[in-house]
This record gives structure tokens, sequence and C-alpha cells, in this order.
């Protein structure tokens, strides 16, 4: 049983000049595959959505892929085929053929430089295991993101909610938590409403109610935050998008970051301040994510 598997997606695009070659094929992912050249390896210059897959089954694929999609249009590349692409993650995932936990990595850049076609790939893996953060929780600090909360609307060639491949603001503030002695970062605008984290949807409970920062604020329309509110609701909670400041979330009964592969960790300090954990609910959360089938 194969532990990773790539596939090369030769026909990413209906809109970029076609092939006469297989839509896409199977690769060593151990053998060199990338050009120097490509926008994605020089520039950033792409997009991807990471899908968590439980017992064999691609979980929030139809979300997964309108995020592939709307991230697309928002970089102007080339429409991937969705087609193509769905047919591709499900085949890397009978590849795979993992009983337990597992991911699929779709990627899209905008190809060569100077050139006139998308590269495409998809990498499949079994996961990482998650049991600590699952069950211990992560420190977290809050960090400013360094524009307002209206950001999307001021300023939509900043690519704010795009899932893009410029990643080096995520790995940095990634280190700069470590450096603070956190595991983890929940992102605030200058303004002072939370957003996010870096790879990561913010949702927290007050009450009977389950919350996440509202929409319009150029964050990750969060593909595991809405299978969680899916959740929540058949346990009879209220769900709830939410202008959060980080008082209002400090004053919150628990909270989780929660995001397609880790699934919920919940948040056990803030900023060194210890956060309560509610460990049966995380547990019934978790339970229910990891057995999703769609």
């Amino acid at each position: 049983m194969p532990q990773h598997v790539l596939a090369i997606v030769d026909r990413p695009s209906r809109e970029a000049p076609g092939t006469d070659a297989a839509p896409w094929r199977f690769v060593d992912p151990g053998s060199p595959q990338l050009t120097a050249l490509d926008l994605g390896a020089t520039r950033g210059d792409g997009i991807f959505e990471s899908l968590s897959v439980g017992h064999g089954r691609a979980q929030a694929l139809d979300h997964h892929l309108r995020r592939f999609a709307r991230s697309a249009a928002m970089l102007d590349l080339p429409a991937p085929d969705l087609d193509i692409w769905r047919a591709v993650i499900l085949a890397t995932i009978a590849e795979l053929d993992h009983p337990g936990e597992a991911f699929v990595k779709i990627v899209m850049t905008r190809g060569i430089e100077y050139g006139d076609r998308p590269t495409g790939w998809a990498y499949g893996s079994v996961s990482p295991d998650f049991t600590k953060e699952r069950t211990q929780g992560v420190a977290v600090v809050m960090l400013d993101r360094g524009y307002r909360h209206d950001v999307e609307q001021t300023s939509p060639w900043l690519l704010a909610g795009a899932k893009t491949l410029s990643y080096a603001i995520n790995r940095a503030v990634g280190r700069e938590a470590a450096r603070r002695g956190a595991d983890d970062v929940v992102f605030v605008s200058s303004d002072g409403i939370v957003l996010e984290g870096p790879t990561s949807t913010v949702v927290y409970r007050r009450g009977n109610e389950l919350l996440t920062p509202g929409t319009g604020l150029g964050i990750l329309d969060g593909t595991t935050q809405a299978n969680v509110f899916r959740w929540a609701e058949q346990q009879g909670l209220a769900t709830s998008f939410e202008l959060t400041t980080p008082d209002l979330l400090r004053s919150a009964d628990a909270a989780w970051l929660v995001s397609s592969v880790r699934l919920a960790a919940p948040i056990n300090a803030i900023d060194d301040e210890p956060f309560p954990v509610d460990a049966a609910f995380t547990a019934a959360m978790n339970e229910w994510l990891a057995a999703l089938d769609d």
C-alpha cells in the first residue's frame, strides 16, 4: 500500500491549449517533475486545495472544487476543468488505497514563464498524527495581519480570500508563534477584527451557539467550518457568522482552529492566557468530521 501518490494533470483547464495525452498520469512521487521555470516555484503564482480523506472518501469535495475555481478566477488563471480535477482526486484516493486518514492536495500554477499552459498536479498522502493537537489543543497568539477587515472590498488586488501558493507570510507567522512559545496564530485586522488562522478557520462557542468570523472579511470560505456547522445544527445548536473582536473571542466558552486535515484543534491558550477546552465536545466533533463521507 503506497504512502504517497502523485498524478500530473496534463489537461488542467479547457481554456488552455490542449494536449493529445490522457488528462492525467501517475508518476513516481520521488522523481523530479517540476521545471525550474514554473511560475508556481519562482513566483508562488498558483492556487491549491487540500482535501481530507476518511476511509477512502474525499470530504467536502464539491466545496473544495468551488473554492479552487474561485481562487483561479481571482488570480485570472484559466478556469480549472472541474470534471478532470474531480476525476483525478478520486483516482488518487483509489491509488493511495489507505483505510485511515489521508489527504489529497491539488495544485494549479500559471505554468512555465512566457508559456501558455497551466501546470497541474494532485498529491495524495497518509495524514500525520494530529492526536495531540485534537485532544490537548493548541496555544495561539493574535497577530496583526496588516490590513483592515474590509480589504476584500477596498483592495481586491491583494487577493484576500484566495487560496494561493504565496505562503511565505503564513510560514513566517508560524515561526513568530514558535518564538513566542505558541503553537499557532489567529490573525487580527489592523482595525481590530478577528480573521482566521494561517491555515485554518476560527470557530467558537457561546452558550448554545457556534460562531465564526463574519463574511466579506477577505478570509477563506472554510470547508471544515461549514461541516462543523452542519454537525452543530444536528446537535440542536444555533450557528451564526459574527463580526468578532479579540475580546469577544476571549470571552467565548470554547474555541477551535478547524481545517481539512488537522480537523478541530481546541484553543487552550490565547496570548499566554489559559483558555477553556471542552474535551468531550471536541472529541464528538472530531469523531463526526473523521467519519464524513462527502
